[in-house]
């Protein structure tokens, strides 16, 4: 099983003023295919403050995969993809594009999303959308790789040569 932490990036649900759909969506939906979560919290749409968890998260707690949600856009607070990649040590831009890429069938609006993804260590990172909407969408597309892709980024022998 795959532990996971879940990265909610919203100045409003910090502060109590909207509660989080997506990150809670997220929890679900991962839950329900059987990955762990073991973490999961709101921040502030602070770039520090996001390179903390995502470096926490991946050195200290060694998780599997952490995906966030919010502070993607193009909004003079959206810095998500700019701490995720002040941090992750390898680009895996295949992920962005496809999440994109489905987007993209369904609104123009998806062009805007900055959303990256990336490794650090053995810990898998994923930017999606702050919308429960393209949360779900996105999740749709991640589930049918990552299990693949965790297992190839935990060396995982039985995984190995399949691609």
């Amino acid at each position: 099983m795959y532990k996971v932490g879940i990265l909610t990036v919203s100045d409003k649900c910090s502060q109590g003023k909207r509660k989080d759909k997506s990150g809670k969506l997220i929890c679900q939906t991962l839950a329900e295919n059987g990955y762990e979560i073991s973490t999961y919290q709101i921040v502030p749409d602070e770039q520090q403050v996001i390179m903390r968890h995502l470096i926490k998260w991946s050195d200290e707690m060694h998780l599997d995969l952490i995906i966030t949600t919010g502070g993607t856009g193009l909004s003079p607070r959206d810095v998500t993809p700019e701490a995720t990649l002040k941090v992750v040590k390898k680009e895996v831009p295949g992920i962005a594009e496809a999440l994109r890429l489905e987007g993209l069938k369904k609104t123009p609006h998806a062009m805007l999303s900055r959303g990256i993804a990336g490794t650090r260590g053995v810990t898998l990172i994923i930017n999606l959308p702050g919308s429960p909407k393209a949360v779900r969408e996105g999740l749709e597309v991640l589930l049918l790789a990552l299990p693949h892709a965790l297992a190839k980024l935990k060396g995982d022998p039985t995984e190995c040569g399949k691609d």
